[in-house]
């Protein structure tokens, strides 16, 4: 091989090899980017998905605050009402207070049917039914038309009855959201 056959061969090593490194060094850095990229991507979507479930957390709060308010207003009116037909002083306006606090929980109670998990529904559904038994004898004592063994006594009773299962459902919402054991 002469000298210039073999300064032809080295110089087109050195070409191919200098065309070589740029596109092995480009091609190393689009890998690079791209990686980078999908690591951005999965971290969007990990965010994104923290940030949904924050969301539905923060929705069942405030599903629960409104409920359990609504329960308790509810009770307290029905209380109220209670202790009126006891003395025979039931006014309208004690009848129109139960009428809204019985309204009010019902839209909440509507709500949270389509927001809580099933041990939450249970809870609030035994809840809406003690209430809602309640409210009929006591509709019933008011009107004079009460079915055979209703009395103020039973009512009564039924009365502290739901002040237990509302804290049983206080309970059960509060381990929902990661408050209680």
């Amino acid at each position: 091989m002469s000298s210039s056959t073999s300064a032809l061969v080295i110089a087109l090593v050195g070409i191919i090899g200098t065309l070589a490194s740029a596109l092995l060094t480009q091609r190393s850095a689009s890998s690079n980017t791209l990686r980078e990229l999908e690591r951005a991507d999965q971290q969007r979507r990990e965010e994104r998905g923290h940030q949904t479930k924050q969301a539905i957390v923060e929705a069942r709060r405030s599903c629960y605050v409104a409920l359990n308010i609504a329960a308790r207003l509810y009770q307290t009116a029905l209380t109220n009402y209670l202790i009126a037909i006891r003395s025979g002083a039931v006014t309208d306006e004690i009848r129109i207070d139960v009428d809204e606090m019985r309204r009010g929980h019902r839209a909440r109670d509507a709500e949270a049917q389509m927001l809580v998990p099933d041990d939450v529904l249970i809870a609030a559904g035994k809840v809406n039914s003690h209430l809602s038994i309640l409210y009929g004898i006591l509709r019933r004592l008011d009107l004079g038309e009460p079915e055979p063994g209703e009395t103020i006594e039973m009512a009564a009773e039924l009365r502290v009855g739901t002040w237990e299962l509302l804290a049983a459902m206080r309970t059960i919402m509060r381990r929902d959201l990661g408050i209680a054991p």
